[in-house]
């Protein structure tokens, strides 16, 4: 039975029992604003913290204030919550909170809800002055139930009107305590998360905010005839919970590094935002500079001063910095960059998830420019790849690029509390005199490594240029010392290879398919192929974290499986589609790197609809390529 079939027949009468359930998806959707993602942010951390399993994702409209009551403006978030560890965003929500009639429909077009759906909706609508706004509130409700949504009308203004002179600043702690009331959630928990948000306020927000909460709370209680319960997951160790930008800027500060130089930008910004609160007290210091193309040119200023820094942007920002990265490479400065990818190209869709900067990425500079490049696939992986990159950036005297997007930047979720290890700190910048005779870069030439020198180290001063240049840093065009250097500077990428693994095979070690995947979409296919498996389906999944260089042993892997395929949120031509031939077909970008690297021929599904995809939507791409 689905979670939307079971919630629709189990609705209780007022003062049952409330239904215990394993997972439930909760969407609140408002005008830009009106504090729904605060409210689903609050909720969703309440739900982790009472023991819970929590995915969130934020809904952002791509303009900064878009039109009120517009289909096309519509903020929000969605919460799910479970009783095991939640990974992805899920398929269709089982309750929606409306602060209007039309900010819904912007999800229903992305296919959201479905029938059984329960809406929470905002009345206040039926009573509007304008007969325009009454008639379009009076035919949204009659569609939705139509559609088959349980519609309930909720008079969410009337009520904070009793506390408060502006209920649009207040409304979302006011649904915040009618949603605790629904799922039984802890009002003490919910109490300490005001608290905790409006730390800065003062006592009178606070405690106006806290009075709506138990109004609403109490408003649920008498009113509504339905109770939930998400039974919450055993543990046997503690846990936090934050979203992947914060796990970023915790990553940096764990990681020893001192200096974080960006430039505000969409979906980056919040990094900033927590490291501007925190970073100062861990010694650190967060340097926002005039453009994309100063906070690089600083981070790597900085970096060459002795300790590597990170600097944090989007595709737009990696486009900006292109010239000061190759410098990097050229000049083998350490550097930790962090792109979190956004829809493209040029602005594109900013608000939006996208995977398309890899080629970008991997080829974007001039010349010969290798890197190490890394993906986070959960937010967890957010705090402890930063950690490592700093790490590798260090030992390869290289930039190291770290991809991470909007779905991870901006969702929610639990995972165990990191334990701090003496290990994850950049060592104390090395002030030893230099050993004479030495070159600034004595290339190994098994490895390609060289000992970098740090200004003001005795004996330790040298040449740095982005120009080619010889073992002493002085400019050389002589053309067999750029071939030489050249591959010196390929043999880390070999060397730092030498230490990965093979993936991990989730299934069967070979079958009928096998999915590639990279970035935030992990969740999503792995519970895809979880269900395809229980159908008896031969589908396996791989999913790279390590994509410059590529993780080894792919080709002898792909040749155990009759089809291999890429599933990204990239764009791909359909096999299918008009005009397009095997000859000029463009495919996904994971799958382009993986048919020239492997010489396999590696299939792909890919959308750039702005979406995480839904373990459902894998699940049919599955059952069709098995079945062609």
């Amino acid at each position: 039975m689905s979670v939307t079939t079971e919630l629709k027949e189990k609705v209780t009468q007022k003062g049952n029992k409330a239904i215990r359930l394993s997972e439930h998806i909760v969407e609140i959707v408002s005008d830009s604003g009106e504090g729904a993602q605060k409210c689903g942010q609050s909720f969703a951390s309440i739900s982790a913290k009472m023991g819970n399993g929590v995915w969130t994702v934020e809904i952002i409209p791509a303009e900064i204030q878009p039109p009120a009551r517009t289909r096309e403006g519509a903020s929000g978030i969605r919460i799910r919550i479970g009783s095991e560890k939640v990974t992805n965003m899920g398929n269709e929500a089982n309750l929606v909170v409306a602060f209007n009639e039309q900010v819904p429909y912007g999800r229903i077009d992305q296919s959201a809800y479905t029938e059984g759906t329960i809406m929470l909706i905002e009345s206040k609508w039926a009573e509007e002055a304008s007969d325009s706004i009454r008639e379009s509130y009076a035919e949204a409700l009659k569609d939705f139930n139509e559609r088959g949504y349980e519609v309930i009308e909720v008079p969410m203004e009337k009520e904070c009107l009793k506390l408060v002179k502006n209920p649009r600043k207040g409304k979302n702690m006011w649904v915040l305590g009618m949603l605790c009331e629904i799922y039984s959630r802890d009002i003490g928990r919910a109490e300490a998360q005001i608290k905790q948000i409006f730390r800065k306020k003062s006592d009178t927000i606070i405690n106006s905010n806290i009075d709506l909460l138990h109004a609403g709370y109490k408003w649920a209680k008498e009113n509504l005839d339905f109770e939930y319960e998400i039974t919450p997951m055993e543990l046997d160790e503690q846990l936090v919970v934050m979203n992947g930008n914060e796990a970023v800027g915790m990553g940096v500060i764990a990681s020893g590094m001192e200096v974080c130089s960006m430039y505000p930008i969409t979906p980056a910004t919040s990094a900033s935002h927590y490291l501007a609160d925190v970073f100062e007290s861990a010694g650190g210091v967060v340097h926002q500079a005039e453009d994309e193309i100063a906070a690089v040119g600083f981070a790597i200023g900085s970096s060459y001063s002795g300790k590597t820094a990170v600097t944090i942007t989007s595709g737009p920002g990696i486009a900006l910095k292109t010239e000061f990265l190759g410098l990097a490479a050229m000049a083998e400065v350490p550097l930790v960059i962090v792109d979190v990818q956004r829809g493209g190209p040029s602005t594109g869709l900013p608000t939006k998830v996208e995977q398309s900067d890899l080629l970008a990425i991997l080829y974007g500079q001039t010349g010969d420019a290798p890197k190490i490049v890394m993906a986070m696939a959960t937010i967890e992986e957010c705090f402890h790849f930063v950690i490592l990159a700093r790490k590798i950036a260090d030992s390869f005297r290289t930039p190291v690029y770290l991809l991470t997007d909007a779905n991870l930047a901006t969702g929610q979720q639990p995972f165990a509390r990191p334990k701090i290890q003496r290990d994850w700190f950049a060592p104390p910048v090395d002030q030893s005199p230099w050993k004479e005779g030495v070159t600034p870069f004595n290339w190994d030439p098994e490895t390609g490594l060289s000992k970098r020198p740090i200004p003001g180290q005795s004996g330790g001063i040298y040449t740095l240029t982005g120009l080619a240049h010889d073992t002493k840093g002085k400019v050389s065009y002589n053309p067999d010392n750029n071939q030489k250097t050249s591959e010196l500077r390929s043999k880390k990428l070999a060397t730092f290879k030498r230490t990965l693994k093979p993936p991990t095979i989730n299934g069967e070690e070979s079958g009928d398919l096998l999915i590639v995947s990279w970035g935030s979409t992990l969740g999503s296919i792995e519970e895809a192929v979880g269900l395809a498996q229980k159908e008896g389906l031969k589908v396996s999944s791989i999913h790279l974290r390590f994509l410059s260089p590529l993780e080894p042993g792919l080709k002898e892997i792909f040749s155990r499986f009759k089809k291999v395929m890429t599933i990204e949120i990239n764009y791909s031509d359909k096999a299918d589609a008009d005009g397009i031939t095997e000859d000029n077909r463009r495919y996904a970008q994971l799958a382009w790197i993986l048919r020239a690297r492997t010489l396999v021929d590696v299939d792909c599904y890919s959308n750039v609809m702005g979406q995480p995809l839904s373990p459902k939507k894998v699940l049919r791409e599955i059952k069709q390529r098995i079945n062609k």
